[in-house]
Parts: structure tokens; C-alpha cells; sequence
């Protein structure tokens, strides 16, 4: 029953330039343990759900906070469209990243603010986004690959700070969206089992692979984060004492909000078995400071009180919680006042933000082989022959999780766009075979690719194929059996290569795919590369623009290269624990034009006084353009021990840049290592210096014989004894 005579919400303001953030802060706590106090359990619970009821007696609108934003604003009319989030990792710019999120939340604030003046505060119509995922890559076969920045722990960790500040913005004392990683933690398949699995890794696997990236982004103040379906150490992760409280709460100090997965609560009793009943399954969850229940079960939390297993306590602490992210996001502001105000229809899906999204898919793609210098093409190749499925697909741009609008530009579209300014080529295209399975095909088809100068073919996997439980038709809940190339598209591209004809492979994919690596004399990763992905594949091709890319995962040479993919230990997993020789190596990347590095140095090694382990260092080398035409490369630097233990990685990436350069430019790249930079995780998870010598490397991909031998810049090595 309501209280009588409740109060009114006191509006934060900032309206006072004296007014201190930290005066901001302290009103706003006020005005929600006030709320607290007048609201009723039920009216606190339903605040607990990810459709949230209106309390209107004390001027709480309605609110759904299920928002997603993963490349673009998702599910809610027309919006910019950028590459898959795998693509973006492909960039290995995190400035272009930081761009990207605040284009998206941008975005987000413009449809919010319309979707108030009319009243609508329903699902996807939002601020509280639930992106980031940073979960790492550990098998290519996991069909939401494509939603995350990769397999590499420190690759994922600065994309996802560079999406956090994108999303929240630098206001001091609003934020723009709220961001969320997830999902927390050792997350990434198989979906067939995510409802009911029980992951157990070694704790140097967890806290060496499966966590960095999520202690990175609470460090850099994500807002939110969100458990994951499956157990951990038997504990479901949306009620895991271990990693709500005392790894984010207490060891972390997370202050934001936490929201299980969808419908992941109701899997406590209905499928872990963990509890018997939806109020205890509410309250396990509640307990251990999961805040918001997106689904259903949370109802079952005022039956929990009343029956002793929880107490109104922690429904507050978890409501004050929630209030607090909707307060940061000024709900119950003047909207006026806000920094957003204005951002309206106009600024969503403009020309600026279209070119972004240009750029973006541009930078993502990876040249992976060129043959003879096929590419760019050049006006010596005068009879082009497009084939694939994936050339006129527009799902093939989206990959999941994706928006819409009136403008997608497949890859087919963009060639063809590209050559009417070309009139001295003579284009055909023909889909060849089906994207989902084998079709009967006329003979003149092949014919037409012998005849031709030079093949385009477009061939690959769109978001039927991969992606999460229940999007996908061709898959096994979403993964994929094996990881090679589908069989009817590769007896196709088979045919074609037999007649001799130069191919150029334009890939479409979200996590490795495996084919021989003669099928083509070029290949062009393009991902999943969003609404202006014909464009940017177009300009590419033709050398209007240098390819840029680099892997953000290894590409495995076949399945049975792989662990099984139930085994969520890391050994023989990704470059740093694999010693199958790949098929493209992780961080590999080639460009139309060449690069040197040399001139390494380290200098400034230093320590304070009474620390042994706080001393720093400057790494740098000097790169420079000697090819023919301008270009960008992304310089990594990776530590290696001299002598590593059998489970100790064989290196890891530590830092990276992007950098431009001129024709015959050279540029001096620096990076600043410290102790942190050398450490070692134990088999209990400690994270420990061991004195010896270590090699740092710098290079443009993960430095192996088969790099080198795929025509990667030389690196340049230095060892250090620590």
C-alpha cells in the first residue's frame, strides 16, 4: 500500500558554476535514500526489472533499460550502421573507436530526447546501452566472436575503455549513455550449453586471459556490468559471491550497477538447479548484488523478504544503485539544462556520421595476401567478374546486434559504383552458389570467370550462420561445427580457381574462417562491415585506399587444429598458448604499400625508492614508409619470457599504436613499460614479478616464422634482464 503524503522528487540541478561535482554527488545520494524511504517493497522491487514501473506519487517515470548499442543504436529505426565490433577491433585504433561510441551515443541521446516528447520510454528507446562485450575470443567456432574485440586480453581491454568513454562522454557530472561490460566472466560458448554449464578454469587462465579486460573497464568507470549464463566454480554468475562481491565489489571496487543477462536468474532453478524456487533464486541473486533482473524473476524478491531469505537491505542497496546510474543520466533533470539537449532527428543518421562509418570500414579491412601485387587493381584488368553470395547480401554488412537504414551499401553496389566512372571495364556478376547451401549452377557461369581478367569473389558468412542462441538457422545455436570455409562455397571457388583466372577473395565473417591458402591470389577480410561496407570495399580494391587492418584473432589452418570447444583451458588456445602453426597469425596485417622498423632503443629505467617493482621504461624504434604510397600500421610491442614454463604464455601483446606515414616518412614510436608490464599470474591467480631476462618485441604482427614468412615487417627485438 502507498505511504501517505509522500514527497516530491527534489530535482538535481546544475545550475551554479560554484557548485562542486562532489556537492552534485552528495544531493543526488540524499534524494535517493529519500526515495528509498518513502517507497514501498513492492514499488522498490519493481524498479529492480528491466522494464521498470513508474512511480508516480514520487515523480519516478517508467523506464526499460534493455538498450543496445553495439555497433551503431540497435532495434530502434534508422541509425548509422558501423562495422561489427570484430571489425572495429581490426582498426587497432582506439581514438577511431572513441569516435565511433560517441557517434553512437550521440545518437542514442537524439532518439531519447524525441522519444520523451512523445511520451515513449520503451525498450531500445534508452540510455543504458548494454555494450561493451569483452569477452575473449578462445575458440573461432563461438558464434558471438563477432561481437567482441578479439582474442587478445589487452587488444579487448583498450577497445572496450575507448567504447566506455565513447558511450559515457567527459561530462563531470552527467553521462551521455551508460556503458556495460559483459559478460562477466570466462564467457564464449558453446550457446548450447550456456544455460546450464559449469565452467571451472585454472585461476591462472582466469586471471591471465578471462578478466583483464573487465578489471580495465571497471578501473576506467564503466557504469555497469553484466553476469554471464553459465556458472563459475559451480556459482551462476549472476548470484557468484566470488565474482560479484568479492572480486568487483571488494577486490575492484565497483560502485555502478549490475544486471544479470536475459531470463539468466530464472536458469537458477530451472536449470543449474541451484535453487528450487523464484525466491531464491531472486534472493541469491540480490545478495550478492546483482541490482537489475533483465526478465521476470525478480517479482519473486518480495516473496523472499516476507519469507526471511533476503532482506529490504539489500533490495535498497540495489535500488540506490540503480537510481544513481538514472540520476548520472539526468532523468530527473530539467532536460533543458542538460549537455544534450538539443540533439534531435537531425543529428541521427547524417552525411558526418555516414563518412564515419566509411572510415571505419575502410580501417577494418585486412589485407591478409597479395599475390604478384594484384592489388589495386589497375586499368589493365579490363573484364571483371563479381561471383558470391555475400556480394548483393545485406545481411552480410550487419553481422548481429545490428540497426538500419535506408542507405546499406553491399559489396556488390560499391564495386559497380566504383567502375561507372570506369568505362574502359566491362563488369559482370553472378551469385555462383548460395550463401546456406549448394545450388544448381549453368555452365556458362564458370566460363564467364575463365574468360574474365580478374575474378572478385565474394564468399563467406553472414549472421545466419553465426551469432548468439536462437538468431542463427544454419549453426548449432548459433556456433559453427567447423570453422572452414562452407563446402559448397568452397567447391565453387574451386571450380573458378581451376580455370586460371586471377581471384580476389573478399571475405565476410566474424570470427577465422579456414580455406587453403592458394584458393586465391588476394584476400580481403571485410568482416562484417556495416552500412557503407561496398563503399569501403570498393575504394579499397581499386587503391583509392590503403588497406589498413590488422587480425584481432589467429586464423586457425583447420578444426581439428583446435581443443574441444567445451574446454575453457587456454592451452594450445590463441597465439599465446598455441603452437599450431596458423593459417594468418594473430596481429598480421599487409598493406599496398612497405614498412622498416629499426633503431630500437631502451633507455630511462628507473625505480622509487623502497619499491622494487615500480620501476619504468621507454621502449621505442623508429618505423619508416619505404613503399610507394602513404599508409598506416599498427606497431605492437610484445614480452616474451627467455625461459617460460609450459603454461606461461609464449608472448603477450602489451601495448600498440596506430601510426600514419607519409611516403618515405619516418616516425619514432615510444612506449613506456613498467613492472605491471612483466608480471606472471601463478597457478593461484597472483599476479607476481619473477626476476630474469624477458624479450620485448616490436612489430606489426604476433612475431612467428609463419608472420615472416606471409611477408610481415621484420621486427626488431631487445632483451632485458628484470
Amino acid at each position: 500500500m502507498a505511504k501517505p503524503a509522500p514527497k516530491k522528487v527534489v530535482k538535481t540541478k546544475k545550475e551554479s558554476p560554484a557548485q562542486s561535482v562532489a556537492q552534485i554527488e552528495q544531493e543526488r545520494i540524499d534524494e535517493i535514500n529519500a526515495l528509498i524511504g518513502e517507497m514501498t517493497l513492492e514499488e522498490k522491487v519493481s524498479l529492480m526489472l528491466h522494464e521498470s514501473m513508474a512511480v508516480p506519487r514520487l515523480g519516478i517515470p517508467e523506464y526499460n533499460w534493455w538498450n543496445e548499442g553495439l555497433h551503431g543504436v540497435a532495434r530502434n529505426g534508422a541509425a548509422t550502421v558501423f562495422p561489427q565490433a570484430i571489425g572495429l577491433a581490426a582498426t587497432w585504433d582506439t581514438d577511431l573507436a572513441k569516435k565511433e561510441y560517441s557517434v553512437i551515443s550521440d545518437e542514442a541521446r537524439a532518439k531519447y530526447n524525441e522519444s520523451v516528447k512523445k511520451g515513449n520510454r520503451g525498450q531500445f528507446a534508452g540510455l543504458t546501452f548494454w555494450t561493451p562485450n569483452i569477452n575473449i575470443v578462445r575458440d573461432p567456432r563461438w558464434g558471438r566472436a563477432q561481437e567482441t574485440y578479439g582474442e587478445d586480453p589487452v587488444l579487448t581491454a583498450e577497445m572496450g575503455i575507448a567504447a566506455v568513454k565513447g558511450l559515457q562522454g567527459d561530462d563531470p557530472v552527467y553521462m551521455k549513455t551508460a556503458a556495460c561490460a559483459k559478460h562477466f566472466a570466462v564467457h564464449s560458448g558453446p550457446e548450447a550449453g550456456r544455460h546450464v554449464d559449469n565452467i571451472k578454469p585454472s585461476k591462472k587462465d582466469l586471471w591471465e586471459t578471462y578478466l583483464p579486460a573487465f578489471k580495465a573497464l571497471v578501473d576506467n568507470g564503466v557504469e555497469s556490468v553484466m553476469g554471464a549464463y553459465q556458472r563459475l566454480y559451480d556459482e551462476p554468475c549472476n548470484g557468484s559471491k566470488f565474482l560479484l562481491k568479492e572480486v568487483l565489489r571488494e577486490k575492484w571496487g565497483f560502485k555502478g550497477h549490475v544486471v544479470s543477462d536475459c531470463w539468466a536468474v530464472r536458469d537458477f532453478h530451472e536449470n543449474h538447479k541451484v535453487t528450487k524456487t523464484p525466491a531464491e533464486s531472486a534472493a541469491l541473486a540480490i545478495e550478492n548484488t546483482c541490482d537489475l533482473n533483465c526478465g521476470c524473476t525478480y517479482h519473486a524478491a518480495i516473496d523472499a523478504v516476507r519469507q526471511g531469505i533476503l532482506s529490504e537491505e539489500k533490495v535498497n542497496e540495489s535500488v540506490f544503485r540503480l537510481l544513481m546510474t538514472r540520476f548520472k543520466l539526468g532523468m530527473f533533470d530539467n532536460p533543458k539544462k542538460l549537455p544534450w539537449a538539443n540533439l534531435g532527428f537531425k543529428d541521427v543518421d547524417t552525411e558526418e556520421n555516414r563518412k564515419l562509418a566509411l572510415k571505419v570500414a575502410e580501417e577494418s579491412i585486412v589485407l591478409l595476401k597479395n599475390k604478384n601485387n594484384l592489388l589495386p587493381l589497375n586499368s589493365k584488368k579490363k573484364k571483371i567478374q563479381i561471383i558470391g553470395p555475400a556480394a548483393s547480401s545485406i545481411d552480410a554488412l550487419l553481422g548481429n546486434y545490428y540497426g538500419l537504414n535506408s542507405k546499406m551499401v553491399t559489396i556488390l553496389e560499391g564495386l559497380t559504383g566504383k567502375m561507372k566512372e570506369m568505362p574502359e571495364l566491362a563488369v559482370d556478376y553472378h551469385m555462383g552458389c548460395g550463401m546456406y547451401a549448394p545450388s544448381k549452377q549453368r555452365g556458362w557461369t564458370l566460363g564467364s570467370c575463365e574468360s574474365a581478367d580478374v575474378v572478385i569473389a565474394c564468399f563467406g558468412l553472414d549472421g545466419m550462420m553465426e551469432g548468439e542462441e536462437g538468431d542463427s538457422v544454419e549453426t548449432t545455436k548459433g556456433d559453427r561445427d567447423i570453422i572452414e570455409l562452407p563446402e559448397w562455397q568452397m567447391n565453387y571457388l574451386k571450380a573458378v580457381h581451376d580455370r586460371g583466372t586471377p581471384i580476389i577473395l573478399v571475405l565476410t565473417n566474424g570470427a577465422a574462417v579456414a580455406f587453403p591458402e592458394d584458393i586465391a591470389d588476394a584476400i580481403l577480410d571485410v568482416w562484417y562491415p556495416g552500412e557503407e561496407g561496398g563503399n569501403a570495399v570498393a575504394n579499397v580494391i581499386f587503391g583509392e585506399k590503403n588497406p589498413s587492418g590488422h587480425l584481432p584473432v589467429t586464423f586457425p589452418k583447420a578444426t581439428k587444429d583446435l581443443p574441444a570447444f567445451e574446454n575453457y583451458s587456454m592451452k594450445n588456445r590463441t597465439y599465446r598458448y598455441s603452437t599450431k602453426e596458423p593459417l594468418f597469425p594473430f596481429g598480421f596485417g599487409l598493406s599496398y604499400t612497405s614498412f622498416k622498423f629499426d633503431n630500437l632503443d631502451l633507455k630511462n629505467i628507473d625505480a622509487k625508492a623502497g619499491k622494487p617493482d615500480s620501476w619504468g621504461m621507454t621502449v621505442s624504434a623508429d618505423i619508416t614508409n619505404t613503399g610507394d604510397m602513404a599508409g598506416k600500421d599498427a606497431v605492437q610491442l610484445y614480452i616474451a619470457k627467455q625461459t617460460r614454463k609450459a603454461d606461461d604464455p609464449i608472448c603477450s601483446l602489451k601495448q600498440f599504436k596506430k601510426v600514419s606515414l607519409k611516403k618515405g616518412e619516418k616516425k619514432n614510436v615510444a612506449f613506456k613499460l613498467t613492472a605491471e608490464d612483466f608480471k606472471t599470474i601463478d597457478k593461484n591467480g597472483n599476479s607476481i614479478l619473477i626476476p630474469g631476462e624477458y624479450v620485448i618485441t616490436i612489430a606489426d604482427s604476433v612475431p612467428t616464422e609463419r608472420s615472416k614468412t606471409l611477408g610481415a615487417t621484420k621486427p626488431v627485438s631487445i632483451v632485458v634482464r628484470i
